[in-house]
């Protein structure tokens, strides 16, 4: 049995002469959580789709549990679509009925674990109601269990935290991880960098269809080193990128990720910040995958 679950080899896609993937090569281990990161527009929904068959590369190739893609291979991938499809007049346990049976699920197996998944997706109570009847919210989750229903190993989710509140995202990443406690293995892509951050072991980042990082969430820190310091305040220090020894300054307003020239510049930063602002918080810190991918996007501009 092959230890990838997934592999990309050289994909290329080009629409009407525009080039969306660019000779994107990774892998997937088995029982990881792998984020396609980057920017809306990136190509990142282009690339799932050629994994999931639905369209067919230029070049390259995809082997998922080492083999080609098959009809056989869909009842062991749960597939979550950047464009969610839900029929509006069904209800809601009607609507896991059908996709149960389309997944050879037998109906008693699909009213057991959907009244489960339901209750845990804080949905018990609307089997009955037609998906028309739902909020934005709801029908997400709703199409988050269709796409676990039938316990699939390989779980491939195309902005799976699209239209949720905090809350709901927070839920989502929660079985997200419960899923890969349970051996399984899940892809998924996003543009929220935070929210990646929490959950990912391993990373691809695209910019404009071209692969710019590849690896494990560990060793794409290490590669930028301990440098930053992450500092939370009140006042006006908008001075602070400014600074000499500062290489580059994320500031949101109340929090900043300050990367320095030198870590042993880190105790100059604190005497210029006391005194001019209010400094509450003043940690060593990683790089944030926010900054990292605001780095490489910066490098492939040639900035």
């Amino acid at each position: 049995m092959s230890e990838l679950a997934l592999s990309l080899k050289n994909l290329v896609k080009d629409f009407d002469g525009k080039r969306a993937v660019d000779n994107i090569s990774f892998t997937a281990n088995r029982g990881e959580i792998l984020g396609l990161l980057g920017p809306n527009g990136a190509g990142k929904t282009t690339t799932i789709r050629m994994v999931m068959d639905i369209i067919a590369p230029d070049a390259g190739s995809v082997e998922i549990m080492g083999e080609p893609f098959s009809e056989k291979m869909k009842d062991r991938i749960g597939y979550l679509p950047e464009e969610r499809g839900l029929y509006r007049k069904l209800k809601v346990m009607d609507t896991l009925l059908f996709f149960g049976e389309l997944k050879s699920m037998k109906a008693a197996a699909v009213r057991e674990r959907g009244r489960r998944l339901l209750k845990q997706f804080q949905l018990e109570g609307y089997e009955e109601k037609k998906v028309e009847e739902l909020s934005k919210g709801m029908a997400q989750k709703l199409q988050f269990i269709m796409t676990i229903l039938h316990d699939p190993e390989l779980l491939i989710l195309d902005e799976p935290f699209s239209g949720l509140d905090p809350l709901n995202i927070e839920l989502v990443m929660d079985i997200i991880l419960a899923h890969k406690r349970a051996g399984k293995t899940i892809i998924y892509s996003t543009h929220l960098m935070e929210y990646a951050e929490k959950t990912v072991d391993a990373l691809v980042m695209i910019d404009k269809g071209r692969k710019v990082l590849d690896g494990t969430l560990a060793a794409v820190k290490a590669e930028y080193g301990q440098k930053f310091v992450k500092v939370q305040y009140e006042g006006d220090a908008r001075f602070v990128g400014g600074l000499p020894y500062v290489r580059s300054c994320r500031d949101s307003g109340h929090e900043m990720e300050v990367e320095l020239d030198d870590l042993s510049k880190c105790e100059q930063l604190l005497r210029d910040l006391l005194g001019k602002v209010a400094v509450k918080g003043f940690q060593l810190s990683e790089p944030s995958l926010q900054n990292i991918f605001i780095r490489k996007a910066q490098e492939g501009k040639g900035a």
